[in-house]
């Protein structure tokens, strides 16, 4: 069968706009591994941080508000940032960049009861900072494809891709499907895709984050605690599920593959995060990491392929990929459906692969 919209990747950057584009046309996701948002889509901090990022995904990420709040996709939660002396540049920068407040260590302490006083002098605090519900809003753009008979096919991994007179072929390992624009979503993959389809790639970055899962810091319940970290992105912590999670917050480089936590990154984070915090850790639940995949200036890329017709990027969500999700979808299928779009000039072209040369 011939889509008119096929689409490779089914994270929550390829499922949402499979959502926003199966209302308007034959729409096929491809996906590799057994189920949709395995990757970097299934190992987010689920946080909703508008002011978190460059300018331009500040502006996806506020865009977005309206939908995340309507679908009920936000609960309080908070964010506290730690600081010592020796952070202090970073801290204050923090504070403006994301409009937190300062607060007194005894104020702080009745939110997150085990800092360190000896070693922390800042904190600050950001009361909306909400959690969000990542399992929720992909699966609800999920329900959105196949409600509009689109069809989602997971184990499915791409071949070879060919460009028709009119149209892509991409053969997988199950058998060949036919698209009028192919859309390029595959998360760390992007790049691997566009050489496949013969389109120049555009250097994007695939950056491992690693999260620890240990057992709560205290008896009492945390479910209330704020997600913490420490200033300068050197680590963060917040509850789950009655655990605890610890991020070293790494950016290390990699290559696209089903990234695992390295055990000794972990450790660094882990004894990072010890100093500024009453917790002695003794054992961990599990751990996992994910790949963030960046662009070259670490905005999104949203736009048709600058040599390549019917070639559509979509792609670069590095770690805002859930929180820019309804603003970006929305702009994506406005784009390639020739609608008005929602979102201002100037931001459409900073978020064109045509800025690349």
């Amino acid at each position: 069968m011939k889509y008119d919209f096929l689409i490779i990747g089914g994270g929550i950057a390829g499922i949402s706009l499979g959502g926003r584009l199966a209302p308007n046309g034959s729409v096929c996701v491809l996906e590799t591994e057994d189920s949709i948002g395995y990757h970097a889509s299934g190992r987010s901090a689920a946080m909703f941080l508008e002011n978190y990022g460059n300018d331009i995904v500040v502006e996806l990420n506020k865009a977005s508000t309206p939908y995340h709040k309507k679908g009920g996709y936000l609960t309080d939660r908070g964010l506290m940032s730690l600081g010592r002396s020796q952070d202090k540049d970073s801290f204050f920068t923090e504070i403006n960049a994301m409009n937190l407040e300062q607060i007194s260590i005894r104020e702080a302490l009745d939110l997150f009861p085990i800092i360190n006083t000896k070693s922390v002098e800042y904190v600050s605090f950001l009361k909306q900072a909400p959690d969000l519900d990542t399992d929720k809003i992909l699966q609800d753009f999920a329900k959105m494809v196949r409600r509009n008979n689109g069809i989602i096919k997971t184990k499915t991994n791409v071949k070879n891709i060919k460009k028709l007179a009119k149209s892509w072929q991409v053969e997988t390992n199950k058998e060949s499907f036919e698209g009028t624009v192919l859309i390029n979503a595959a998360g760390a993959w992007v790049d691997e895709v566009a050489l496949m389809a013969n389109v120049q790639p555009l250097d994007f970055v695939p950056m491992r984050r690693s999260i620890a899962r240990v057992p709560s810091p205290t008896a009492d319940s945390i479910g209330k605690w704020p997600m913490v970290h420490g200033a300068g992105d050197r680590w963060y912590a917040k509850p789950d599920a009655g655990a605890w999670l610890i991020s070293p917050c790494e950016e290390d480089p990699m290559h696209p593959h089903d990234a695992f936590a390295d055990d000794m990154v972990l450790a660094e984070g882990i004894d990072r995060y010890s100093k500024m915090v009453n917790h002695e850790i003794t054992s961990l639940q599990t751990s996992w990491a994910g790949l963030r995949t960046f662009s070259q200036d670490h905005a999104l890329v949203i736009g048709f392929d600058k040599s390549t017709r019917d070639f559509f990027w979509f792609a670069g969500q590095g770690g805002y990929g859930f929180q820019t999700a309804p603003a970006a979808s929305q702009l994506a299928s406005e784009l390639i459906l020739s609608n008005s779009t929602s979102l201002a000039k100037g931001t459409i072209k900073a978020l064109s692969p045509k800025r690349f040369n």
